[in-house]
């Protein structure tokens, strides 16, 4: 990564809380957090959006739209970081994820999160092909138009995330917490 970042050692402020989170949690600042400490500013705005989007889906729906843009952009921070999570926060176990990495139709997913994961994965590949088709078939699934708004702000802010890092060559860190066999099914879809 060519931009220098806020030094661990000197931050202070939201830097330094941003910092502290990532040695708290797992001993190390990770590099996605400090490409992001470089303004911190938009890293508050960027987690008070998230906060608001996920109070209306819930973390499975917020974790399946992230997972799924990750997927479909190629971003090997964000499918490392978020395939955790989702482990984390039981959304899934380790057999499911790696079955949702490979491919999401095949997952043993619900109609509605599939459908959430390819509204995110078209949202992130081809957003000017999307239309009301895709928004309605969500519908279908029983998703109220908050959800349905929230689900695409998920997926835009994913989307916004992981070309800023993919932009800027950060450096792809280990996620401790992840077997070696979730980490390449989720970095498969990359390379394929």
């Amino acid at each position: 990564m060519i931009i220098d970042t806020p030094d661990p050692e000197a931050a202070t402020g939201h830097v330094a809380r941003m910092y502290a989170d990532d040695i708290e949690s797992d001993g190390a600042v990770f590099s996605h957090t400090r490409a992001m400490a470089v303004n911190p500013e938009a890293h508050q705005a960027f987690e008070a959006l998230l906060g608001a989007v996920i109070t209306s889906l819930g973390v499975r729906v917020y974790e399946l739209a992230t997972l799924g843009a990750a997927r479909s952009i190629g971003s090997p921070h964000c499918l490392l970081a978020h395939g955790r999570k989702t482990l984390r926060a039981g959304v899934m176990d380790e057999s499911q994820l790696i079955r949702l990495a490979r491919d999401p139709h095949s997952a043993g997913l619900s109609e509605a999160d599939v459908a959430v994961m390819d509204f995110a994965a078209k949202l992130s590949a081809d957003p000017q092909d999307m239309t009301d088709a895709d928004a309605l078939r969500l519908r279908q699934r029983g998703f109220t138009d908050r959800q349905i708004a929230d689900i695409a702000l998920a997926a835009a802010a994913r989307n916004l995330l992981s070309r800023y890092l993919l932009a800027l060559s950060v450096p792809v860190d280990e996620v401790p917490g992840l077997s070696r066999e979730v980490s390449e099914a989720l970095l498969t879809p990359i390379d394929r």
